[in-house]
């Protein structure tokens, strides 16, 4: 098993990628016989080009996921730069696994409700304030330049990003670089961006693409804060899969590629700046500058995190607010009262959604922790890591964009008769937890001294007995938070939920975007409640075992 896992994991992650990208292909050219093309064709192609407001479509998708991402990758590089080694550093710190397990849908519902015309920002200063009795007629949410959904997946994205950096920092040994810079003479903004910023951006550029392939692509949070008059290319091309028209899967289909060519197009333009970001670097660093105004920098930096990571936090306390709300009415800054008549009422439907998520999320999470440990222990056993070159891998699921290749994978599985089945949910969720988890269990694991094993090797025991006894009890806090991850991931799924799934899945995240165009705030709050309550308690339940299974041996309790 443990030779065979590596190619099973690959094969798991890439075969469907690879799979569904052909059966997007095949459609795109006008080449499906159960939906009647069977000559290849270039109509699809002319039709896609033929819809109105088609450009306006690819620039809102082009320049909102870059936006975003060169928005996000700027705050927490400077932040870092401004802030490593401080108190407000390590307050960020604390906050980052509860922000990071929270979903993408669930994050722009909050903000939603924070930052609409009738959100609780302008309900606390009105009309005291501001003299407004009723709602201001501004368009906040939806507006046509896309700056509220850029807003939102910007404050989403800086947990990520800030993880990046963070697994990156111990390997570049970022404060004793940025001591001997400040002996030097140097600003500890400027020290640091010339002197630990070469050594960290190498290790976070694949995650920086994965950012901005999902940016670039994102169907949920363009649902909820995102323009609709024309909206972003993907959540039209989901409006073309799930049209009754089945014609119209040839042009959805064309339209998966020229999506995936957005984003690969987004990805160069990033590359393209990265060139010109070394020439520019290189000269500054030869010109031996030493601040860059590290105070302003400091200070916008330091505003800049509290607003997003503040607005995201806040915005959550709004959702539970509304999940509570009696009646509410503009300009009130609170409920009348309290009741929990909203959940008692929609208890059975909940349940239900919860039930469907937890029986996707548990046993692919189980699945994909077990693949991720048996080629980690084969590594072990074979004193070979991963090489370098096999490690862009893991990122092709989450580089791809979903929307490119769950086309094709869907008119697979209906071609295979796996289609509106658990097993393909099931399957095409794999293929995103599978790299998270493998990536987050894949540093702890090598990390880990080897000596234990030898050790126990020289007395005798077998290797399996070696396994289980020694390094997966050592490894036991990290798997358990990779595995809370991996719940994490899935729970978070809207695209391979509703388009594998046919919408015979009721997941809690399905659920919640399917709510969005509706005007029950309580039953919205709800919903992404519990999309962000599940992962939430994953991890809680990642801190819990490790702690109860080491009860008793002081050496392995975590240290405070």
């Amino acid at each position: 098993m443990l030779k065979a896992a590596p190619f099973v994991t690959l094969a798991l992650m890439l075969g469907p990628v690879i799979a569904g990208l052909a059966g997007t292909l095949l459609p795109a050219a006008g080449f499906v016989p159960p939906l009647g093309g069977t000559t290849l064709s270039l109509a699809p192609l002319a039709a896609l080009l033929a819809q109105p407001g088609l450009s306006t479509s690819v620039l809102l998708s082009l320049f909102t996921g870059l936006a975003a991402t060169l928005g996000a990758f700027i705050i927490v590089l400077l932040f870092t730069a401004a802030f490593e080694g401080t108190r407000m550093f390590r307050g960020v710190r604390m906050l980052l696994s509860p922000l990071l397990s929270v979903p993408h849908a669930a994050a722009a519902f909050g903000l939603a409700f924070l930052i609409a015309p009738s959100g609780w920002a302008m309900r606390l200063v009105s009309p005291w304030a501001t003299g407004m009795t009723r709602p201001p007629d501004v368009l906040i949410l939806g507006d046509p330049l896309g700056l509220a959904m850029t807003f939102g997946l910007m404050a989403k994205e800086i947990p990520f990003l800030f993880l990046m950096v963070l697994a990156a920092l111990p390997q570049t040994k970022s404060l004793a670089a940025r001591r001997v810079a400040t002996g030097l003479g140097y600003a500890p903004v400027a020290g640091w961006l010339k002197v630990v910023l070469p050594r960290v951006y190498p290790q976070i550029r694949l995650p920086v693409f994965a950012v901005i392939a999902y940016a670039t692509s994102v169907v949920d949070v363009a649902l909820i804060l995102g323009p609709t008059t024309p909206a972003p290319l993907a959540v039209r091309l989901v409006s073309w899969m799930n049209d009754p028209d089945l014609s119209l899967r040839f042009m959805a289909s064309a339209g998966a590629l020229l999506q995936l060519a957005i984003s690969l197009g987004a990805i160069g333009l990033w590359i393209a700046g990265e060139k010109l970001a070394i020439i520019i670097g290189r000269r500054w660093i030869a010109g031996g500058g030493r601040r860059v105004g590290d105070r302003w920098v400091a200070l916008a930096a330091g505003a800049a995190m509290t607003l997003l990571v503040g607005a995201l936090m806040l915005g959550l306390c709004v959702l539970c607010l509304w999940s509570f709300a009696g009646p509410w009415r503009f300009p009130d800054a609170f409920p009348a009262h309290l009741s929990f008549d909203t959940w008692i009422r929609h208890l059975g439907a909940t349940s239900q959604a919860v039930g469907v998520t937890l029986a996707i999320a548990l046993p692919v999470t189980a699945f994909a922790t077990v693949l991720a440990l048996a080629c980690l222990e084969g590594e072990t056993r074979k004193g070979r890591a991963l090489r370098h070159r096999t490690l862009p891998l893991l990122y092709v699921p989450l580089i791809v964009p979903q929307i490119a290749f769950l086309f094709g994978l869907q008119i697979l599985f209906l071609l295979c008769g796996l289609h509106d089945t658990l097993v393909a949910v099931a399957l095409a969720h794999l293929v995103f937890v599978l790299p998270y988890v493998f990536l987050a269990l894949s540093d702890p694991w090598r990390a880990m001294d080897p000596r234990y094993g030898h050790v126990a090797t020289a007395l005798g025991a077998a290797p399996d007995r070696v396994f289980w006894r020694v390094r997966l009890p050592l490894a036991l806090r990290a798997t358990a938070t990779a595995a809370a991850l991996g719940i994490a991931v899935s729970v978070a799924q809207y695209l391979p939920t509703l388009l594998i799934g046919g919408g015979r899945f009721a997941s809690v995240t399905t659920e919640a975007v399917a709510l969005a165009a509706g005007g029950n705030r309580r039953l919205v709050a709800i919903y992404a409640l519990l999309q962000m309550a599940l992962p939430f308690l994953a991890f809680a339940l990642a801190a819990l075992v490790p702690a109860v299974a080491f009860r008793a041996r002081r050496d392995l309790q975590p240290s405070i």
